[in-house]
């Protein structure tokens, strides 16, 4: 967080007075100076070539990978992720600079015969510039590595702003990076909104991830300035529970949506449909598998649910159940941290805050349905779009029944939480704007398509 006095402090969640980061947040000029200096190195690393650029993000790989069990208890102990959850997002985070280190030989555009006459059109892709990343905490290493990776295989040099308490982290990642990169390819710029700010007033290329409301203002800055822009934003994820699906397994996957990593991802589950008939077994099977969540020290392999990021966090999930009947949870552990049990609530009013907001936490409300259509609809009253997980053995609804879900992404008899880097990710509505990321629409995005003419010399035109 960013104190009154302009100093960043990033605690941990699980003992609040272990303090991380303590630094005076470097402001609008710092956030200036990196995308100039940025800027200045980035035709030198475009023009190191496909080999050179595919070799440090390779070395970069390795790097982290040497480094995974170093890198996993940082995250641990600097956003509270759960032990087993951090390694995963290492793991991950190694894949996703070895999948875009192989692409500086991809091909970066076509050759075409021209309309009429001698010859060739050619289309050919090209880097921004300096591309600002502004990243979340709640995936200190992957978020920031999905957006960088691309944007620096394909020519661009990066300024990342990570989340204030995440500092810790990004700072750790730069270290690793830059011993593969040359001078100012790849910058960390800590602080908050003023940072932030400025790394959209200057860069060329941004790409956001975070709250709604933040990322609808980065986007109206990006646009004014005519720069392109990608913000991935909030989501309110439904899991649509159909009576022929295998209600054991979905309840599990249910349980591990809400509550993995205290529900801090916005691919969360954060409202549970139950159509018809399976209505009655899921309420018992999602009671009982709330219930077997282990909460506790992140640390813990065993640990599911770790603590919220901090303690207004922590306030906002105790307020949204509130009043309203739990089938399990609706209590605070009296351990030191900011932990918060898993909550499963039902008999939600239409209107409240649960069924409308993104709060961020281990907390779900389980809704009837009468058919599948009236699940649908339930699933796109709220204004967000990202993700809809279906558990069901009926392949027609599957496959068909699902059409006007509007979410950009449905996993089928899968926990909604889940990215395959290799694909593309993101949400309809408010739960996104711009291009997709990962896969090869993060290569597009951080790229813009010219049409070169190549006419012979005294042709006539």
């Amino acid at each position: 967080m960013i104190t009154d006095r302009s100093t960043l402090v990033s605690h941990n969640p699980a003992d609040p007075t272990d303090v991380l980061v303590s630094l005076p947040a470097p402001g609008a000029f710092a956030a200036a100076d990196a995308v100039e200096r940025a800027r200045a190195a980035q035709p030198g690393w475009l023009r190191a070539g496909a080999t050179a650029r595919s070799a440090a993000l390779g070395a970069v790989a390795a790097a982290l990978e040497a480094a995974a069990d170093e890198l996993a208890a940082l995250a641990v102990r600097e956003v509270g992720k759960p032990l087993t959850e951090a390694r995963a997002e290492i793991a991950r985070t190694v894949a996703i600079w070895r999948y875009y280190a192989q692409a500086p030989f991809e091909p970066t555009g076509s050759v075409h015969e021209t309309a009429a006459g001698p010859g060739l059109l050619l289309n050919r892709r090209r880097p921004h510039g300096v591309a600002g990343l502004v990243t979340p905490w709640n995936f200190p290493f992957a978020i920031p590595s999905w957006k960088a990776a691309p944007a620096l295989a394909v020519g661009n040099t990066v300024v990342l702003k990570p989340a204030p308490e995440a500092t810790a982290c990004a700072q750790r990642l730069a270290e690793i990076v830059r011993q593969a990169l040359p001078d100012h390819v790849f910058a960390v710029l800590p602080g908050g909104a003023t940072e932030g700010n400025a790394l959209v007033s200057a860069a060329d290329v941004v790409s956001f991830t975070g709250s709604t409301p933040v990322g609808r203002a980065v986007v109206r800055a990006a646009t004014a300035r005519g720069i392109p822009a990608q913000a991935e934003m909030g989501g309110l994820n439904a899991a649509i529970v159909l009576p022929d699906a295998d209600i054991g397994q979905a309840a599990a996957h249910i349980a591990a949506a809400v509550a993995g990593f205290a529900g801090q991802k916005c691919t969360a589950t954060s409202r549970i449909i139950a159509v018809g008939a399976a209505l009655d077994p899921l309420r018992e099977a999602l009671s009982e598998a709330f219930r077997a969540v282990r909460v506790g020290d992140p640390a813990d392999p065993g640990t599911v649910c770790g603590p919220l990021v901090h303690e207004s966090a922590r306030e906002r999930v105790v307020e949204a159940w509130q009043g309203l009947p739990a089938l399990a949870g609706a209590t605070v552990p009296t351990t030191p941290g900011w932990y918060a049990a898993p909550t499963l609530v039902e008999k939600v009013p239409p209107g409240h805050r649960l069924l409308n907001e993104e709060v961020f936490g281990p907390v779900a409300a389980l809704l009837p349905a009468d058919d599948l259509a009236h699940a649908v609809r339930i699933t796109n009253s709220v204004p967000y779009g990202l993700v809809t997980s279906v558990h069901t053995a009926d392949l027609d609804a599957a496959l068909y029944g699902l059409d006007l879900v509007d979410t950009g992404m449905i996993r089928i008899n899968a926990p909604s939480t889940g990215v395959d880097f290799h694909l593309p990710f993101g949400g309809a509505k408010q739960s996104g704007h711009g291009p997709r990321e990962q896969g090869r629409a993060a290569l597009e995005f951080y790229t813009s398509s010219r049409t070169y003419t190549l006419a012979p010399a005294g042709a006539a035109t």
